[in-house]
């Protein structure tokens, strides 16, 4: 893991200042939005070539944690944050609907970091990043019309074509050229290549489509300042709520310490780039939803690395003269 990568919410806020600041010439506004599709789907076609499909079996050798953490991702997350939404967003559809977008994705890059920094199963944590990623795309429009269907301007149809466009065509590019390679005997130089640099990749592709989103959006943003104390009230209760059921669930699940801290990072990060792919051709005239995706992680990121410094010193106090690991 690269210094750049633990750096990751450091470049993210530097980004969004950057796109802020870029956005108030007008040059610049005008024509960040057609990059912001660009840049996620070179994001999305780096994060599919370092994730092997075939791996999906893999996330049921520890039955216990895979199904723990596929139950809280995919069953209790998505009504709690459509409950977060109706009970502090409640003036604000779209912002409903952006919290329920970011919350309802699981992340499948940085929280191997958090993991990994709070002395957690790394391994045990990337194990269910293929189900992660599959679940969530599959669900999300599934998601939107259960929750959003009756209140919000959602068409199937279209949320299907955006799925397509910003998750498949990524998906099936990226098993294209593994097949390819493969054939031409040149995957596992490949496969050392993603391994060694898709995090910095990612990285870079989301820092710039972050910079994009915030200049397009420059004037929105800055007019709509109230957008990060509106939702930080429930991201917080949110990633609250999300330690403590973890912490609670491994307890229960007799899991020791480093698996409790995979299990908090892998229901608590959120996959920010996947949900603003999707928003940001399934919703075009609605830029609140994209914006409440872009400020997500601004706030998500801070409450990890605490989450991770809780975790470290209860680490440290645990393996004191007297202390007791469980």
């Amino acid at each position: 893991m690269s210094i750049l990568s633990k750096l990751q919410p450091v470049w993210i806020v530097a980004s969004a200042l950057v796109g802020v600041l870029a956005g108030q010439a007008a040059l610049v506004a005008n024509n960040a939005a057609a990059l912001i599709e660009v840049f996620l789907m070179a994001l999305l076609f780096v994060a599919f070539s370092c994730v092997d499909i075939r791996d999906i079996q893999k996330s049921f050798a520890n039955l216990r944690f895979s199904v723990a953490a596929l139950a809280i991702n995919f069953v209790w997350v998505p009504v709690f944050a459509f409950l977060l939404g109706k009970a502090f967003l409640a003036e604000s559809l779209d912002l409903q609907i952006g919290l329920l977008m970011l919350l309802a994705t699981p992340c499948t890059d940085w929280y191997l970091i958090f993991t990994g920094l709070s002395r957690g199963n790394v391994p045990l944590g990337a194990s269910v990043l293929p189900m992660n990623l599959v679940l969530q795309i599959l669900l999300m429009p599934l998601y939107l019309g259960v929750f959003m269907g009756g209140t919000a301007a959602f068409a199937p149809t279209q949320m299907l074509l955006s799925v397509v466009m910003v998750l498949v065509v990524p998906f099936a590019a990226a098993n294209a050229l593994k097949l390819l390679l493969r054939r031409v005997g040149r995957n596992e130089p490949a496969a050392a290549f993603f391994i060694r640099r898709g995090d910095d990749l990612q990285l870079a592709l989301l820092c710039l489509a972050v910079v994009a989103m915030f200049a397009s959006q420059s004037t929105l943003l800055v007019l709509n300042l109230a957008l990060f104390g509106q939702l930080f009230v429930p991201l917080v209760v949110f990633f609250v709520g999300a330690l403590l059921l973890a912490m609670a669930v491994g307890t229960v699940l007799h899991m020791p310490p480093a698996d409790k801290a995979a299990l908090l990072f892998t229901t608590s990060a959120r996959n920010s780039p996947v949900s603003l792919a999707i928003a940001v051709v399934a919703f075009p005239d609605q830029p609140l939803i994209a914006l409440a995706l872009v400020i997500g992680p601004l706030i998500e990121l801070p409450i990890l690395a605490i989450d991770s410094s809780i975790l470290r010193a209860l680490h440290r106090a645990q393996r004191k003269p007297g202390g007791k690991v469980h």
